[in-house]
């Protein structure tokens, strides 16, 4: 199986790309994120996270339609590409083969 460099960080934001499907976009993608994992996130390192994500193919970006409620901004809009999902993919099982080979003792609780 390909290896796909895939952070954790990176992890979590494309799957919340996903998620948000078509309105993946920055504050909501931030928003979510915290939300969901009740963790701060910096607009700096979700941008920097995108445009990484974005460099290696992973994510595509499309520009939406501007609105006075950004000052005449347009919103850019985030989707996973074939290439984001298989590193998803891999990232899930590669996780997944090494739970299933830690030995259920492992995981039970020493009460002695």
């Amino acid at each position: 199986m390909k290896k796909f460099p895939l952070g954790e960080f990176e992890e979590i934001v494309l799957l919340t790309v996903g998620v948000l499907y078509d309105e993946a976009y920055g504050v909501a993608i931030k928003e979510e994120i915290e939300r969901q994992l009740e963790r701060k996130v910096s607009v700096g390192a979700l941008q920097s996270a995108l445009r990484r994500m974005e460099q290696k193919g992973y994510l595509e970006s499309r520009t939406g339609e501007s609105n006075a409620e950004r000052g005449g901004r347009p919103k850019r809009y985030f989707t996973i590409t074939a290439h984001g999902k298989r590193a998803l993919e891999y990232t899930r099982d590669v996780r997944m083969e090494l739970w299933n080979r830690i030995p259920k003792i492992a995981l039970e609780l020493y009460t002695g």
